[in-house]
């Protein structure tokens, strides 16, 4: 017998939990009442400014104006990240969101660059990446969705403050019928006859029950740890950095749309360039080096002068051992955490959210659907943690002990058998629901200097006239696009600029 839900309750604000109130506002029955719980005086961690492509397709379901959301919070576009200092310490890559041209004749872009570079050819893989091309020129417009056109063959994220872009929510949610309290919880209350979680008591005493839980307190995991005893998985071996410093400075020109990962002795760095600021961080490991020299690092490489202290983050990249758990689950940093050096933090809070959506339950448990969902936000924890092992395990670098470990650290099979086939012949293994597809992996890969030792034959079908002729044109109609389209800056001028960004800043 189904039994709807009759209410569930957020526990913790920011972004984990008003993306979450956002997405059910739209999305469960009108009947059911949503409630978040947070309190405004404990802290957020907002130190997810960068985002993915997929961040654009929560943002429409949701119902958000993307030219309103840009300018509520401070936001830029992304076409993707420049890597500096991976891989060795002269090395400069590009991770654009896009392929690098379309497949021709049913043979891929990569196929048809591996069998030209076999001819003598050395112009770089990344020359045919119209997002790396755009986004170093610093240049912008979105892209045209008919395949016919040029510029349909890339994609595009943003940097956002992470503060406002809930406060953001928090608008939209509510005006949608979620409710909010502003308290303090000072007990998680279960059910005696099978521990599913009843209640939370307040500071005040009053007590909110429920029929669903959804824990976004952070990495204290208030409901999914302290009550419900969860437990976590420690990945620390295998992505050792375990601190981060975070800092503002003033925003510089150009602005560039893209964010910049540059490898220190014992980490890297970001820069990630907003609408009234630049967000800096420096992500290491303490194992190798001590917080004060990563600090000394940071600050010493700004582009601005610091707006605030720096705050220290301390993290253990790890996943709970459920993400969901009898009448609850997790999300954000409640869930676990992978560093940030591709910018899945907001990526995960989505897809988790999602996928409870896709599993909505009634009252009645179902351990089916607690046991497939765990199953399946597994995988994906477990992809992208594959995918950032990569940026680490292929460097060659010699100036820190942290870049050593890591060259020659265990991985995981999963990881190798993708390295091993690349190699050889420079395909990607995929599955579905990749958070990374096959032009990620090829960047990553390329970037750091592996060219496979074979190409797709079936690019010999292509004579060679015929295929230096496609390549030139493609090249070409990169260049001009380029040429045409406005900056990253004189785009939002126009479109979506907020009233700081108006202001004058420092070149």
């Amino acid at each position: 017998m189904f039994e709807p839900l009759r209410r569930i309750i957020i526990v913790g604000g920011g972004t984990a939990g008003w993306m979450s109130a956002a997405a059910l506002s739209v999305a469960v029955p009108k009947e059911v009442e949503v409630l978040l719980i947070e309190s405004e005086e404990i802290g957020i961690i907002g130190v997810g400014e960068a985002t993915v492509p997929a961040i654009r397709f929560f943002n429409d379901h949701i119902g958000l104006n993307e030219a309103e959301f840009v300018r509520a919070t401070e936001a830029t576009f992304k076409l993707g990240i420049e890597f500096r200092g991976w891989g060795h310490e002269a090395n400069r890559y590009f991770h654009g969101f896009g392929d690098f041209g379309d497949d021709h004749q049913a043979i891929s872009a990569y196929a048809l660059w591996r069998r030209l570079r076999s001819l003598g050819d050395q112009t770089p893989l990344e020359a045919f990446s119209l997002s790396a091309q755009l986004a170093l020129a610093d240049r912008f417009f979105p892209p045209n969705p008919d395949p016919r056109s040029p510029m349909h063959n890339y994609n595009y994220a943003f940097h956002f403050d992470a503060s406002l872009y809930a406060r953001f929510l928090r608008r939209h949610a509510e005006a949608r019928g979620v409710n909010r309290l502003n308290a303090r919880i000072s007990g998680v209350n279960l059910r005696s006859e099978d521990g599913f979680i009843e209640s939370v008591t307040l500071e005040d005493g009053r007590v909110e029950a429920a029929d669903f839980f959804i824990d976004c307190s952070g990495f204290r995991g208030l409901l999914i740890e302290g009550a419900l005893k969860t437990g976590y998985t420690d990945w620390s071996h295998y992505l050792p950095v375990d601190r981060a410093w975070a800092v503002p400075c003033e925003r510089t020109d150009p602005l560039q749309p893209y964010t910049v990962s540059t490898a220190r002795e014992a980490g890297w760095q970001w820069r990630i360039p907003l609408q009234h600021r630049t967000g800096n961080g420096h992500v290491f490991s303490s194992n190798f080096t001590d917080e004060q020299s990563a600090l000394d690092t940071l600050m010493a490489n700004l582009d601005g002068a610091p707006l605030k202290d720096p705050m220290l983050i301390r993290f253990t990249t790890g996943y709970r051992n459920k993400f969901w758990n009898k009448n609850c689950i997790c999300t954000g940093l409640a869930s676990g955490f992978i560093e940030p050096l591709e910018s899945t933090s907001i990526n995960f809070i989505q897809n988790l959210i999602v996928r409870f959506l896709e599993f909505y339950p009634s009252r009645t448990h179902s351990a089916a659907i607690e046991d497939e969902y765990n199953r399946l936000v597994l995988m994906e924890y477990e992809r992208v943690r594959d995918f950032i092992i990569l940026h680490y395990r292929l460097n060659t670098r010699q100036d820190g002990e942290l870049w050593r470990y890591c060259a020659d650290m265990p991985i995981p099979d999963s990881l190798q058998a993708r390295m091993d086939l690349f190699a050889h012949c420079g395909r990607v293994i995929t599955y579905e629901r990749d958070s990374f597809k096959v032009p990620s992996w090829t960047a990553i890969f390329n970037g750091q200097g592996v060219v496979s030792d074979i190409y797709d034959h079936l690019a010999d079908r292509v004579g060679e006239a015929d295929l230096r002729t496609l390549m030139r044109q493609r090249l070409a109609e990169i260049e001009k696009v380029t040429q045409q389209l406005p900056t990253h800056a004189e785009f939002i001028a126009r479109h979506c600029a907020s009233e700081a960004f108006l202001k004058p800043v420092r070149a």
